[in-house]
């Protein structure tokens, strides 16, 4: 019996400890009976789960001290010697305290537990309109980590007023990470997320995504696309309002400028605004639009290559969907 517990190997982690109640709940299902939990198995697993604790426990102090480095006030207006050395050493202690801090919150526990602490309405309420872009997209990029997949979170951050900053950052900023990071935290907030989506709306969001597909910035432009097109995706509904805005001719114009990956994401917009929708049908049957032939030419370019395969499927059901049926009726109106 000594042997045995001698022989016996015992979890070294929180997975092992998972596995181990696993197996444990699997052998009292079958037939022979249940031994005791000897004590030194009781001592083994109070050990670990004490420090399971201790870890999260830890954790949160990381993230108690990266807190004090950015609510730490700031200077301004100083001219002493060495004063723009000693600021920039500032600025990169926060900047590292808030990587920190999304590495840690890529953890949904301490996610909530950020929040719990403050450190979401901080980033509000100081980071996103800092003077340095550093810190305004860090500040961004921490609460898309936070919002994401956290109903909680999302519905504080909503109710602290995040989703009109992130969407004016998006817009407008100077600094192109900036508007990036702020539009990936929109997207957290309003997927999937019905207050989101209604908080995206009376803002104008779409508005915003039309005007990010037609920057410069390749990764501005695809997010806006792609979020565009998840968004009629899962919400039908709103297709009136954004045929109404004119965006099927934004997005056929968008097509017209040099190829890129972001051309997939409008190819599937549009397949979206056409589907089981008369008035979006219409606007790209527009002669003026000239999209049957745009279409037929993208086809040809696209053909063989396999990594644009998906681009293809959307281009040719876009064609189907516009123009096979309305060719099959002028050629039987042609045959009366």
């Amino acid at each position: 019996m000594s042997e045995d517990r001698q022989d016996r190997r015992y979890p070294q982690n929180l997975q092992g400890v998972l596995q181990l109640a696993v197996d444990a709940g699997s052998a009292a299902e079958g037939s022979s009976p249940v031994e005791p939990m000897s004590e030194e198995r009781k001592t083994w697993l109070r050990d670990a789960l004490a420090e399971v604790c201790k870890g999260q426990m830890d954790e949160v102090e990381q993230m108690k001290q990266c807190l004090a480095v950015l609510h730490k006030e700031e200077g301004s207006g100083r001219e002493r010697e060495g004063e723009e050395e000693r600021e920039e050493d500032d600025e990169d202690e926060r900047e590292s305290a808030f990587e920190m801090l999304s590495e840690l919150c890529e953890n949904l526990d301490n996610a909530r537990d950020l929040m719990i602490l403050g450190g979401l309405d901080l980033c509000v309420s100081r980071y996103l309109c800092h003077v340095q872009s550093g810190l305004r997209w860090r500040a961004a990029e921490l609460i898309a980590s936070c919002a994401q997949n956290m109903p909680q979170v999302q519905v504080h951050l909503l109710n602290i007023g995040v989703l009109p900053k992130l969407l004016q950052l998006t817009d407008s900023d100077p600094h192109p990470t900036v508007r990036v990071k702020a539009l990936y935290a929109v997207s957290c907030l309003v997927r999937e997320q019905e207050a989101g989506l209604q908080a995206f709306l009376s803002h104008d969001g779409f508005s915003v995504l039309m005007r990010g597909m037609q920057v410069e910035n390749e990764k501005l432009r695809t997010k806006s696309a792609f979020l565009l097109f998840n968004l009629l995706m899962s919400h039908p509904e709103q297709k009136d309002t954004v045929v109404s805005m004119g965006m099927v001719q934004q997005l056929v114009s968008a097509l017209r400028t040099p190829h890129s990956p972001f051309h997939e994401h409008v190819l599937g917009a549009l397949c979206c605004l056409v589907e089981d929708f008369p008035q979006g049908l219409k606007d790209c049957r527009n002669p003026t639009l000239g999209l049957e032939e745009l279409l037929r030419q993208r086809a040809k370019e696209l053909q063989g290559k396999e990594e644009s395969q998906e681009e293809l499927d959307f281009c040719e059901r876009l064609r189907l969907l516009c123009f096979q049926g309305q060719q099959q009726s002028d050629d039987n109106g042609m045959d009366r």
